[in-house]
């Protein structure tokens, strides 16, 4: 009697296979979608189904490697100046930041000398870690950075409550991303009070919720609109000849996306066909309300795509982990396979198992491994660790002179 063989599909899931290290709702989605596919059993007259592949772009896997040591170094000094001697004993950093990142602390500092001085140890003085007097320099910069960044974090704060359904978002959640948009530490304390025009903080169903105060129509535009607009593209002004879509699958019109295909993606004509219909689909605009609109019609799944890359847009990085938009489901009304509607748009969205915990970066927000546009405090983030990429060091007085040019 012949014997069947299962057919293995490694194409897709055997590269994301390391999305699924950590138990969440998200990567539970991606276990189900892809992996628990039936085996199928082929026969002589059977026909092996085409493997799909996730094209990697490395590029944007090797800006994780590039953030790593940077944002460690930015986390001790965030530490070090929350310290009310700006200083921290090292005996102390287990309970800061935990048994297996202290480790990876210890390195930085011994490994860093310009920007970390180790003192004490000798007598009875516990020995301690602070900032050098030129890490303390050009520490110093951030508060202008900070200044400037203020009006940015408002706006997008209001956008980013705009985006959801009821124009209101938990804390929790916001705390979650806090990081990602810049947002200083306390912001609750500090920055919320200071707009009571523009934000208040209310109990609902006992989750303490920001809730937008106002409704400002200038700001419901997306940061696609806005490129757009750039190009001299916009639905009031539709392109005079009938435009084709390019074989990098982007197309002129007022509802398309910018797409960055991996390297080795070759769109054949039939895709490139489907792609053009896609990107002429008009489509709702992410500020409007996604209870008006029907899950499952196309122009909705559109929307959601559009909503997607808002949030991503909103962020200082243009990127974020794959937990942080699995918190954001009941706000948005996020598709329930999330993970596959991202790796399915593909030329828009990127998924990296880089780092403790997949992230997804927006494409078009980099040129290669580095962001195109960079806020105030990244522009800082920047200059503080120049010391790390090897870099030629930058005088702390030019450094608060950049801000303004």
């Amino acid at each position: 009697m012949r014997s069947t063989r299962p057919v293995q599909h490694l194409g897709l899931a055997g590269s994301l296979l390391p999305l699924l290290t950590t138990p969440t709702r998200f990567n539970l989605v991606l276990w189900c979608s892809i992996m628990l596919v039936p085996a199928r059993h082929i026969s002589s007259g059977g026909r092996r189904p085409k493997k799909k592949i996730y094209h990697r772009v490395h590029e944007l896997d090797r800006v994780m490697d590039l953030r790593k040591k940077p944002s460690l170094v930015l986390h001790l000094k965030s530490i070090i100046e929350s310290q009310k001697q700006k200083c921290l004993l090292l005996r102390d950093l287990e309970k800061q930041v935990g048994f297996v990142q202290k480790w990876d602390l210890m390195a930085v500092i011994e490994k860093y000398p310009s920007i970390f001085h180790v003192g004490g140890g000798s007598g009875r003085a516990l020995p301690f870690v602070t900032l050098t007097e030129k890490a303390w320099k050009l520490a110093s910069a951030e508060a202008e950075a900070r200044n400037l960044m203020e009006p940015i974090l408002v706006k997008n704060l209001r956008k980013l409550l705009m985006l959801s359904i009821d124009c209101r978002v938990r804390l929790e959640n916001i705390e979650i991303i806090e990081n990602e948009l810049g947002l200083p530490r306390d912001f609750k304390n500090l920055l919320i009070p200071k707009y009571p025009e523009y934000f208040s903080v209310k109990d609902y169903n006992g989750k303490a919720c920001l809730q937008l105060e106002n409704w400002d129509s200038t700001l419901a535009v997306t940061a696609r609109e806005e490129r757009l607009a750039l190009e001299g593209v916009s639905g009031s002004n539709p392109p005079k000849k009938k435009v084709r879509i390019s074989k990098d699958g982007n197309f002129s019109g007022p509802y398309a996306f910018k797409m960055c295909f991996a390297a080795g993606f070759r769109p054949n004509a039939s895709f490139l066909d489907e792609l053009e219909r896609w990107q002429r689909m008009e489509f709702p605009s992410p500020y409007l309300n996604a209870r008006r609109f029907e899950a499952s019609d196309p122009k909705a799944r559109k929307r959601t795509l559009g909503v997607l890359h808002e949030l991503l847009s909103l962020t200082m990085e243009k990127r974020m982990t794959s937990m942080q938009l699995d918190a954001f489901h009941c706000e948005y009304l996020l598709p329930a396979r999330l993970l596959l509607c991202l790796v399915k748009n593909h030329g828009i969205f990127y998924i990296t198992n880089k780092g403790i915990r997949s992230s997804v970066f927006l494409k078009e927000a980099y040129d290669g491994s580095c962001l195109i546009d960079k806020c105030p405090l990244l522009l800082f983030h920047d200059k503080f660790v120049a010391p790390l990429t090897g870099r030629k060091e930058i005088s702390p007085d030019f450094v608060n002179s950049s801000f303004h040019s």
